[in-house]
This record gives C-alpha cells, sequence and structure tokens, in this order.
C-alpha cells in the first residue's frame, strides 16, 4: 500500500495543555468530560494573543459524553467565551478521539477551511452511567400506561429480581459487541498471538513509570493546568 503524499498547505501546533489524571474511586469523580475540557482550554486561550471568538472552529474527541453533555464540543466552547459564531463539534473514535478532533482540525487547516481550530479529547469515564435492563424499561413502559389501583398492583405483582439487574455502561462500552471480548480479554489474545510475556509488559510498563518520575522531576509536565473542584480541593 503507498503512502499518500500530504498536500495542501501546512499545519502548526501553536500550544497545549491538559488536566491531571484523577484516580477512580468507585463514586463519579468531581469533574465531567466538559468540566475537565473548559480546565485545560481556559488557561491554553487566556495566555494567547487572540480572544476565543477568533477561533474558527472546535473539534472536540469524547467517547462518552454525559445526558447533559451532548454535541460536547459546542458545550465547551461556548464554556470557554468562544461566542454562538464559532463553529464546534464532536468526533468519537474510541480510544483515539482525541487524536481523530487533532486530525480533522489538521485537514480542516490544510485544505484551506479554517486558519485557527482548537482541538483535543476529555473523558470522565467515572461519569458513565448506570443503566436499566431492556426488561425494567419494558416494565416502566407498562407502569405508565396502566390507569388505576387494579392496574398498577398487577403490574407491581410482574415485577422480577431480574428487572434490577442494572447495566454498566462504562464495562458495556469496552467491550466488542461483535466478538463479545473486553479490552482485557482482547489484551490476553493479543499477548498470546505475539509471544508477549508477562515479564516484557511489566518492564514496559515501569519503564513508562520511570519516565513519568523523571519528567516530574525534571519540570517538562508544564503543560499540566492544576485544578480546583467545587469543595476547593486541589488536584495537579
Amino acid at each position: 500500500m503507498r503512502a499518500k503524499k500530504a498536500s495542501g498547505r501546512p499545519v502548526y501546533v501553536a500550544d497545549g495543555s491538559r488536566t491531571p489524571f484523577l484516580k477512580a474511586t468507585g463514586k463519579p469523580g468531581p469533574f465531567s468530560a466538559s468540566d475537565l475540557a473548559v480546565a485545560a482550554g481556559r488557561p491554553l486561550l487566556l495566555r494567547q494573543s487572540f480572544s476565543p471568538d477568533q477561533l474558527d472552529e472546535v473539534i472536540l474527541g469524547c467517547i462518552g459524553p454525559g445526558p447533559d453533555e451532548a454535541n460536547i464540543g459546542r458545550l465547551v466552547a461556548l464554556r470557554l467565551g468562544c461566542g454562538d459564531r464559532v463553529p464546534a463539534w464532536t468526533v468519537q473514535r474510541n480510544c483515539a478521539s482525541g487524536m481523530q478532533a487533532l486530525d480533522s482540525a489538521a485537514l480542516e487547516i490544510s485544505s484551506g477551511r479554517a486558519n485557527l481550530v482548537l482541538a483535543g479529547g476529555t473523558e470522565a469515564m467515572s461519569h458513565h452511567p448506570v443503566l436499566l435492563n431492556e426488561q425494567m424499561v419494558g416494565w416502566l413502559a407498562d407502569w405508565s400506561r396502566a390507569r388505576g389501583f387494579t392496574a398498577r398492583g398487577r403490574q407491581l405483582a410482574a415485577l422480577r429480581p431480574q428487572h434490577f439487574q442494572l447495566i454498566i455502561a462504562l464495562l458495556r462500552g469496552l467491550s466488542d459487541p461483535l466478538v463479545g471480548l473486553n479490552m482485557g480479554q482482547t489484551a490476553e489474545k493479543l499477548a498470546w498471538r505475539f509471544g508477549i510475556e508477562r515479564e516484557a509488559m511489566d518492564r514496559f510498563a515501569l519503564r513508562s513509570h520511570d519516565l513519568l518520575a523523571q519528567a516530574q522531576d525534571q519540570g517538562r509536565l508544564g503543560e499540566i493546568e492544576p485544578i480546583f473542584d467545587v469543595t476547593g480541593e486541589l488536584y495537579e
């Protein structure tokens, strides 16, 4: 397969920032996905020579925006002060959603459709919802149609334990619907297929953590923006 030659105008990454990674504690974290994007985008824009409403576009990658964050790219653009005249949209490509946003921004610039684009990715996985199963959804539909004490009593009598089996959206989303394997199972199959031993994986993981520690000690992670939650707790 031949590689396609790049065409169009040159594209430059002018600046960047991100929030710190937070540990999952089993409960929804203090920040939604749009909160994290705004926390990274606001200081980034403040140090630029242009105002947010001078952007040509905002493109944001996110696989799991919350129910109050439909078209999260648009929501974040408005919260950053871009105004209602700056187009903003959302892309989704599973774990590569943020990279897809950058790629889409580069294509917009190289083609001449835009000159200045804010692009990135955001995710707050602890905020992925817990869902009702289809049996419970069907029961609720029947309940809403039931009229009178007798009909509702009959509907209540139809409740069974399986109605209360909840669906963890994050676990469902991390499973492939075609082959039925989750990401961990897929990793096991890849390790077996390519002969990657546990010791080699542990060495790779340890080296990654060592490099991160060195970068922190040497002050090379200046792109990380400290953030505060509503209680005033600092995350950095």
